[in-house]
């Protein structure tokens, strides 16, 4: 007898176990680890689904007292015993239970009918069959017949096609296919998330000395018996993506398997129209955009072997390869890597430990490598590799730094700069291409003066305040508070308030200035459906368009030769994000967008607006120092506790009863304080979330900081047991997040 152990899907601590159930004989050779199967579960057997999780020949109970599992309902891709194990580590690591990271790992929940074509062929030599077709003719059987004499043409036909033009049924073909004439054959057809056929093939091209090197330095490492993850960091425009291709090829020819993980699923048209061209259908893609039959098809060719290379964002890194060797994640830094729902996990330290679980390589490359990589890499914890020039040597734009406070004084109040608009038309009249971005699509939540640059921030945290409908400014870390300012605290000016500019406003602004520009926009609103990022990429590749406006999507990644302007509309809008981030995330968001620009051979300019133009983070990204900067932020955390200077554990919690809530987050707090090592832990909080209620259910967080990792591993079980034990948080859900 084999008894499987499984988890229940069923999200809740208590049910955070596996139970083992009996495998009835009938599919005992039929059964893996990773499946899904349907189960009795509870007093009233209702049926629930629950992974497979383990098979062993002994019983932890009477088998007499065991219950049987209903059936299998996965398909025969079943995920491996390790991804199994990966989902165990994500639950250790994260605060997840054990049935959320399984959700997360295995490829699919569902079973998904696979695609077929059924083809109609010929069964008899080409002599019987002109016999027959005589035959049938002299018998006036000519719909038969007919299907005879087509396939002496052809050896066999589609089946809905042949039906339609022979004009002939069912009861046709039955007396053929039991006399063995005709056969009826099923063709498995993938539904292909790449159209290749419209790409052309090409050869990886020659590397660069800079390149070369950081290819031999990346190879210097991976000889040594325990290889460290590689951290890439190459100025914008240096040809990261060249040296990925030859480590991919270097790995293929291995027989080994290849995950590319990229943050956007824009940057998907431009990456796989690369890899297609230099690998062909070695290659696929996985992202969201995909219907559920072509994910299917892609991880049943990716468990077949019929591919070696997954392009795809961070749900990628799930793929079921057995023989994965290397994992690159390009442009590591962004935040896309991280999962904002349970597990909270990040890609970054996922694929690490997945690396590590299979014996393969990482590989993070980013021009502005996140403080917490690049402090590993400084340590030595990962190896560092540098590529400090651009391809074939060509020259870093110029950068200028608009202050839109003098803007304002010389009357000016357009979000468009005299200096842009100027830059803009000479683009224009040259036949070149413009890059316009805002770095989100709606209006960010701070309060800034127009008149001196003033910000109004927390003065216990140092992040901005963000505006609240209530008339209120709230601190989303310790939740300090103050009413809505109606005037400057600093220079007594009235022009005080949240910056409300979009996209939608720009391409209105662009058209109305320039009515002779092809201007395109691309933020969430023009790409919602299917295909839309390829054909608005595609669009401004060919130069059917002069100028591309939209948020932070259009300026990651991206190549376009012809692009020689680039300009940051409000800089502020991530600068005074309430996070402590504010500053990373201005740096790398700005220095990758004035990256954009002349990466061709014409000489790039770019253009960064601010009120705030002495601000290190801007400093930097205009002069692209990465040290500069570093060193600057990491003062900051240093001076404040923030990672990667401390590590810091947020426990989010939700429900509908906010009084409830609210008693529930200082319960937590106070046993946090009880069970605390002493002044060394940081705690902050509760506070609200910084959207405090969605769809009616109200949000808190607390926060806790310590220098060892170990010391809020162990906060999080005691606390984790805390809330199991104590029925007043049942009505609460509880999640746990590192960062």
């Amino acid at each position: 007898m084999i008894y499987a152990d499984i988890i229940v899907d069923i999200s809740h601590e208590k049910l955070d176990r596996s139970f083992q159930y009996l495998v009835p004989r009938e599919l005992e050779g039929e059964i893996r680890i990773g499946m899904v199967a349907a189960i009795p579960f509870g007093n009233g057997n209702c049926e629930r689904k629950g992974y497979v999780v383990g098979l062993s020949e002994k019983p932890k109970v009477s088998p007499e007292k065991m219950k049987s599992l209903l059936r299998l309902m996965s398909s025969e891709e079943t995920t491996e015993a390790r991804l199994v194990s990966l989902a165990a580590w994500m639950s250790s690591r994260y605060g997840a239970t054990m049935a959320q990271c399984l959700k997360t790992v295995i490829p699919m929940r569902e079973k998904v009918k696979a695609k077929e074509k059924r083809l109609l062929c010929l069964n008899m030599d080409r002599k019987e069959a002109e016999e027959l077709a005589g035959a049938l003719e002299s018998e006036r059987c000519r719909a038969r017949a007919r299907v005879i004499r087509a396939l002496l043409e052809k050896d066999s036909l589609d089946y809905t096609q042949a039906c339609a033009e022979l004009k002939i049924t069912a009861a046709v073909l039955k007396p053929l296919i039991s006399q063995g004439a005709v056969r009826i054959e099923q063709d498995e057809i993938y539904r292909m998330s790449v159209k290749g056929d419209d790409i052309p093939r090409e050869q990886i091209s020659v590397l660069s000395s800079v390149q070369q090197s950081a290819l031999e330095e990346i190879q210097k490492e991976w000889k040594k018996p325990v290889p460290r993850p590689v951290v890439l960091h190459g100025v914008t425009g240096s040809g990261k993506t060249q040296v990925y291709m030859k480590l991919i090829e270097q790995v293929i020819e291995e027989g080994r398997q290849v995950i590319m993980l990229i943050p956007e699923i824009a940057l998907t048209y431009q990456t796989v129209r690369r890899f297609y061209g230099w690998f062909g259908d070695k290659v696929s893609v996985l992202n969201s955009r995909l219907s559920q039959g072509e994910r299917y098809d892609q991880f049943k060719r990716a468990r077949r072997g019929e591919i070696q290379i997954m392009v795809g964002p961070r749900s990628a890194l799930f793929t079921p390869f057995s023989k994965l060797g290397l994992i690159i994640i390009d442009e590591e830094h962004e935040q896309t890597y991280k999962s904002e729902s349970s597990p909270r996990y990040h890609a970054r330290e996922t694929a690490v430990q997945r690396a590590c679980m299979e014996g393969a390589k990482v590989v993070l490359g980013s021009a502005t490598p996140s403080l917490e990589a690049y402090t590993k890499a400084v340590s030595g914890e990962f190896a560092l590799v540098k590529m400090d020039a651009r391809f074939e040597d060509r020259p870093l734009p110029g950068v200028s730094i608009i202050d839109l406070r003098e803007e304002l004084k010389a009357g000016n109040r357009s979000v468009l700069s005299r200096k842009l608009t100027e830059a803009i038309e000479e683009r224009l009249k040259a036949g070149e291409q413009s890059i316009l971005f805002l770095n989100r699509r709606g209006y960010a939540g701070f309060v800034s003066c127009r008149s001196c640059g003033e910000v109004l921030k927390c003065p216990h945290c140092d992040v901005a305040l963000s505006e609240h409908n209530n008339g209120k400014m709230i601190c989303h870390y310790c939740g300090y508070q103050r009413p809505k300012a109606d005037i400057c605290p600093s220079c007594g000016s009235p022009y005080i308030g949240g910056f409300k500019a979009g996209t939608q406003q720009i391409e209105q602004i662009l058209k109305k200035t320039f009515p002779k520009a092809r201007v395109l926009r691309m933020d969430y609103d023009t790409t919602r459906t299917k295909g839309s990022y390829e054909e608005i990429l595609a669009s401004f590749a060919a130069h059917e368009a002069d100028i591309l406006v939209g948020t932070q999507m259009i300026v990651k990644g991206h190549d376009f030769p012809e692009v020689t302007l680039v300009g940051a509309i409000a800089a502020d809008l991530s600068l005074n994000m309430a996070d402590y981030r504010c500053g990373e995330r201005t740096f790398q968001l700005l220095t990758q967008a004035v990256g954009r620009s002349g990466r061709g051979r014409k000489v790039g300019e770019a253009f960064i607006q601010t009120y705030h133009p002495e601000h290190y983070s801007i400093q930097a990204a205009a002069a692209q120092d990465y040290q500069r900067f570093y060193q600057e932020e990491m003062s900051y955390r240093m001076l404040l506790d923030y990672p990667p200077a401390a590590h810091m554990l947020s426990i989010l919690a939700s429900g509908q009863d906010e009084e409830l809530l609210e008693k529930g987050m200082e319960f937590l707090r106070k046993f946090a304080e009880r069970i605390s090592p002493g002044e060394s832990l940081h705690i902050i909080g509760p506070a609200w979330a910084a959207v405090g209620k969605v769809n009616d259910v109200y949000r808190k967080v607390l926060y806790m900081k310590h220098t060892e990792e170990n010391v809020l591993m162990d906060m999080k079980n005691k606390i984790g047991k805390y809330i199991e034990i104590n029925s007043g948080f049942r009505k609460l859900y509880i999640m746990f997040d590192y960062q």
